[in-house]
């Protein structure tokens, strides 16, 4: 087990406020930190804003602001956002960050330097909303493949990076690290798509002036996303904290959401080993969310943003529903019924009577230390080959099992008829491992548990015995949520 853990999120446009996509791959950013940090390992979580490029320069001309300060009133909208659903990564990065911007270039200088970027002229399909290249094939019906709107044709000056001389080592990495990308299915849609042929890639633009000159020509502004992917870099101190960097990079794992897989297993390596730099050890591409089983549309008002999913039922409920309600890795469909059921079902019902009743039995009779059978069904070591995994929903089902398991066994031993301290205790041992346990997903409520039964959440102190002390009825931990209607 090493003893370090560097996670990362996409770094995301700021050019509207979070929404359930954002939150999505942050949350499972957020709830992988906090696993690894409970396991007792140092960690470093990435996330942030992509402050450059065409679309946000349009977007600050048409707000009437300056790009910078166009970005500068939306950043803190996400953090602000991360801090309602308790999210809290060790940096929040912008690439309008010096460090960051210093970075880029030194890549740059890096990459011309062996020989990997030549001077020519690129003509081609460009989306502005995408920030994305494409060939005539990727067109449906001459218009963007993901957006769906008319794609302009460019002429313009440009320097490529020679990214067609990396396909034969792309693939041989790919093929020696199969964990390299995940989940399987979309490991083998790049590799396919790699075998085909690469074109090498355009790197600058020159229509417009919202970027980070390319250092060996000031004329010229770094193409978006090759500035985007060196966040990772420059987030842990590429330049200024050589220590931290050598700790912590290459990154554990890049979360991302498939729509940029591309960029994440194909661009990024290729500049890497241009630039002689490891390559992270897993880029995982989640799938994208509904809404109400219909593609999320800001125009069409099938959007739900962060503050919306949080006044359902509270930033717990919302961080639990994300990550139980779809296997990790596939596509999800958001309904606030389905929320509200999971809330009142599994939270509620099942968590929170379970904790109430323990906790009010255990008030009156007590309790009396004794070995417990109960904490044997709990599966620790599958729920860790889980989270390894990153099947972070079947961990949470893994949990609730065990939850399960403890209120069919207070059921059966019935100890509010039987007066048995012992069952009492048996059952408080098990409420304070679910705790433990639950914590990197519902922090919060965690923490109430942890209190009302006077638990430490630490990996130390799962399985091991608590010693026998007072414990007061517990609040309520979930208040049910009528649906509308």
């Amino acid at each position: 087990m090493t003893d370090t853990y560097y996670v990362t999120t996409p770094i995301y446009y700021p050019n509207d406020v979070p929404h359930i996509g954002h939150a999505y791959t942050t949350l499972a950013g957020d709830v992988l930190a906090r696993w690894h940090k409970l396991q007792g390992k140092e960690v470093f979580f990435l996330t942030g804003t992509d402050e450059h490029g065409k679309k946000i320069e349009e977007a600050a001309k048409k707000a009437k602001l300056s790009p910078k300060t166009f970005t500068d009133h939306l950043v803190p909208k996400f953090k602000e956002a991360w801090k309602k659903l308790n999210i809290h990564p060790d940096r929040f990065i912008r690439t309008t960050d010096t460090d960051h911007e210093q970075v880029v270039q030194v890549i740059l200088s890096e990459v011309h330097k062996k020989g990997d970027i030549y001077e020519g002229h690129y003509e081609g399909y460009y989306c502005t909303a995408c920030e994305a290249y494409y060939t005539e094939k990727d067109l449906v019906d001459g218009c963007c493949p993901i957006h769906k709107t008319k794609i302009e044709k460019l002429k313009e000056e440009s320097y490529f990076f020679k990214l067609s001389k990396y396909q034969k080592l792309l693939l041989a990495h790919y093929k020696k690290n199969p964990d390299f990308i995940s989940p399987d299915h979309r490991r083998q849609e790049i590799i396919n798509r790699v075998k085909e042929g690469l074109q090498d890639l355009s790197i600058s633009r020159t229509s417009f002036s919202w970027g980070i000159p390319l250092p060996f020509d000031k004329d010229h502004i770094t193409y978006v996303w090759f500035d985007a992917l060196v966040n990772y870099l420059s987030g842990i101190g590429y330049l200024e904290n050589t220590q931290r960097f050598k700790k912590f990079w290459p990154a554990n794992v890049h979360l991302i959401g498939k729509d940029i897989l591309w960029f994440h297993a194909v661009i990024w390596p290729a500049i890497l080993l241009s630039a002689d730099i490891p390559l992270p050890k897993k880029i995982f591409a989640h799938g994208w969310w509904t809404f109400n089983n219909e593609k999320i549309s800001k125009s069409r008002g099938k959007v739900i943003n962060v503050d919306d999913l949080i006044n359902i039922a509270g930033a717990d409920s919302a961080r639990y529903f994300l990550i139980r309600e779809t296997p990790f890795g596939e596509d999800g469909d958001f309904s606030e019924d389905a929320l509200i059921e999971r809330h009142n079902n599994e939270l509620a019902n099942k968590l929170g009577n379970l904790v109430s009743r323990v906790s009010t039995l255990a008030e009156i009779y007590g309790l009396e230390k004794t070995t417990s059978t109960l904490s044997k069904k709990l599966k620790i070591k599958e729920i860790e080959k889980h989270m390894e995994s990153l099947a972070l929903d079947k961990a949470l089902t893994e949990i609730f099992s065990f939850i399960d398991a403890s209120n069919e066994y207070i059921q059966a031993k019935k100890p509010w008829e039987t007066k048995d301290k012992k069952v009492l205790y048996e059952l408080v041992n098990a409420i304070k491992d679910i705790a433990i346990l639950l914590s990197p997903f519902v922090p919060e409520t965690a923490e109430k548990i942890a209190k009302t039964f006077h638990a430490t959440i630490s990996w130390e102190s799962l399985q091991k015995p608590i010693s026998p002390v007072k414990i007061k009825k517990a609040s309520i931990l979930f208040n049910k949520v009528k649906k509308d209607g």
